[in-house]
């Protein structure tokens, strides 16, 4: 449990890092998110799934 706490720390500590120091390009982001294709969104969700998955197995291993 204390790991996920952690995880979920790290996650907000990126995001702040990116909307706190890099606002301008925090909206940037945002708008290029919404031309995306769903199609695209769903396969780089998918990637970024596997590629936290097999980071895990490798650190816990």
């Amino acid at each position: 449990m204390s790991d996920l706490v952690v995880a979920l720390g790290l996650v907000l500590v990126i995001e702040g890092i990116l909307y706190g120091g890099l606002p301008q390009l925090a909206k940037r982001l945002a708008a290029e998110v919404l031309t995306m294709p769903e199609q695209a969104m769903r396969i780089g969700g998918l990637v970024a799934l596997a590629l936290g998955v097999l980071i895990v197995w490798f650190v816990r291993g």
